[in-house]
């Protein structure tokens, strides 16, 4: 299971219908963060995300509508008993934000938090995936995020498999783990019976930015882009000036790059009522494109080549 589910989608200013940036990954069971707005706890609940297996958060920069949800969250997980240590990963000050966060509030936690800086092609390895660090173009030092899974194993030719006199069991699993077996004296291929890799899932997190050039090259043949989708094309000015990007910025860069499908968030309060300027802008350019509203989730199936 790969399920994205968006806990904020409003830009910088929460509204009756949208909150402050924060999404939610679900991997198999380990839910990671990208940034933490106002409210992101509340959500989860509402979302029924669950949140004690939540592993880390990663930010994309300082801005108070990416990270005003983590002090009622992490008070919160200490309530109900965590203990298990948080990673918070972000740009330049995460270090000095988490020991603000640390001692907030009165309260001492009964977990540790953990700050880790990322630049520019860090890299974070986690079990059967990658989150990468890419550069992005806002008005403070911000940073993307690129969630990259360990390629699979080809399709097992069970059948193959048999007539080549393998017998049913554990041997199965060690050619399909690519290890070849010995059978009767005989050595039998991984490759002979287990077809080519197939990829795993990419999930692109622009955070707020201008369209660029790391944002793309990683968006290549992604299987979903999340990307800052501020304003409508009519407010291309205002959106080089805020270091932000448009709906139909976003999705020529999602055509150039390729990718499966796009979603547009961290959306202006000036589209409360109505999103259809920043979804024709999109449509026009890129058709399998949606803005992301509260509550709303996303599966990410996994591709057969």
């Amino acid at each position: 299971m790969l399920l994205v589910t968006f806990l904020g989608t409003g830009g910088s200013l929460p509204t009756k219908n949208r909150n402050p940036s924060a999404i939610m990954v679900n991997r198999d069971g380990e839910l990671i963060m990208f940034d933490c707005g106002e409210g992101a706890q509340q959500q989860m609940m509402r979302a029924k995300t669950g949140m004690m297996n939540l592993s880390s958060i990663f930010i994309t920069h300082f801005h108070a509508d990416h990270i005003l949800g983590m002090p009622g969250l992490v008070q919160t997980m200490s309530f109900q008993g965590r203990t298990e240590p948080l990673t918070i990963y972000g740009p330049e000050w995460v270090e000095e934000f988490v020991k603000l966060l640390s001692a907030l509030g009165y309260y001492k936690l009964k977990f540790e938090i953990r700050a880790v800086k990322m630049e520019r092609g860090d890299v974070v390895r986690k079990d059967g995936y990658s989150v990468v660090a890419l550069q992005t173009e806002h008005n403070v030092r911000s940073i993307g995020y690129a969630l990259v899974e360990d390629p699979r194993p080809g399709r097992f030719d069970r059948e193959k498999a048999v007539k080549l006199g393998v017998p049913v069991g554990p041997l199965f699993s060690k050619l399909h783990k690519g290890e070849d077996v010995e059978v009767d004296g005989r050595v039998i291929r991984s490759e002979d019976v287990v077809g080519a890799p197939r990829p795993g899932r990419t999930i692109i997190y622009s955070g707020d930015t201008r369209p660029c050039r790391d944002v793309l090259e990683a968006s290549e043949n992604a299987d979903l882009l999340i990307h800052d989708g501020t304003l409508a094309d009519e407010k291309l000015k205002w959106a080089k000036e805020a270091m932000h990007s448009t709906a139909g910025e976003a999705a020529a860069l999602a055509r150039k790059a390729g990718v499966r499908k796009l979603v547009l968030t961290h959306i202006s309060s000036r589209y409360s009522d109505d999103v259809t300027p920043l979804l024709n802008d999109a449509r026009a350019i890129f058709e399998d494109v949606i803005i992301a509203e509260d509550l709303m989730s996303v599966e990410v199936p996994l591709r057969d080549q």
